[in-house]
């Protein structure tokens, strides 16, 4: 299938690639040289689409994968080289400050997409390929994926992503896995909450991500939307306000033309026109 309209004119490099079946939008991470190291044009390419989709309701779902059997291994060190330039140039540090940032910008921005992130996690899940996963709202992994957060021991700080990692998995399981930089596999990523499935083999997580595109496609569009943007308004607004607007929001959603059709195809025992099984 083409690319939705949204996507037709977008400037992005070749550090990215977009397949588009249906309503579902796969990026791949498309630098398997490197096991889909961040490149800053990765990052840049990846904020293009995701600010392009924003608005697209015709994109009900995005699956984030990497190229070469690797999700992704974390910043690239190429990268870094020559931002140490840069900073040594100017005499001071703003070129990481800018470099780190804009990461940072890109994760919260595939935190609060509007779409349902899928993630699939093969090979290394490292850094800030850890982030991504952190920010999916589906995750599923290989079982014999490789996890970590190898920052500390190389020096520094897993500075953007340390919040979503918090978030994920709490900030015990967080301090353990930060401070000792350890590597663990699909097992552990599911008993800590870090992904939500993990595959046995290649055919288990094609089976599995087919699966749940398809539980996607059975959930209304805008309600889908609607609820995303609830679930993260819990966690820094008071309650009681919070619900007199959900209210308001749950009357909106019976009497739209979602909620007739959800109603009506549910007492007839049908499909909502919105799931095509495609």
């Amino acid at each position: 299938m083409s690319l939705s309209s949204s996507l037709q004119d977008v400037q992005i490099d070749d550090s990215i690639q977009l397949e588009q079946h249906s309503s579902i939008l796969t990026i791949w991470l498309n630098r398997p040289e490197s096991r889909n190291a961040m490149s800053l044009s990765m990052v840049q390419s990846l904020q293009v689409v995701f600010t392009a989709i924003q608005d697209d309701l015709s994109i009900r779902a995005v699956v984030l994968r990497g190229k070469g059997r690797h999700f992704c291994a974390g910043g690239d060190i190429k990268d870094m080289a020559a931002i140490r330039m840069q900073a040594a140039s100017a005499g001071n540090n703003q070129a990481y400050v800018d470099f780190n940032r804009t990461f940072g910008a890109l994760i919260e921005q595939v935190d609060t997409a509007p779409q349902t992130v899928v993630a699939v996690l093969e090979g290394a899940v490292l850094g800030g390929g850890f982030g991504l996963a952190c920010v999916s709202d589906v995750a599923i992994a290989h079982v014999d994926a490789q996890f970590g957060l190898p920052e500390t021991g190389l020096g520094i700080l897993p500075a953007q992503i340390a919040p979503f990692v918090v978030k994920r998995v709490g900030l015990t399981q967080a301090r353990r896995l930060a401070l000792l930089g350890s590597r663990f596999k699909g097992q552990m990523a599911l008993n800590v909450g870090l992904v939500h499935q993990i595959a046995q083999d290649d055919t288990d997580l094609d089976a599995q991500l087919a699966e749940v595109t398809q539980q996607i496609k059975r959930c209304a569009p805008k309600a889908s939307r609607a609820t995303k943007a609830l679930l993260h308004r819990t966690l820094n607004e008071a309650l009681s306000p919070l619900l007199d607007d959900a209210a308001r929001q749950f009357a909106d959603a019976v009497a739209s033309e979602e909620g007739v059709e959800g109603t009506m195809a549910f007492i007839q025992k049908r499909h909502p026109n919105w799931f095509n099984g495609e």
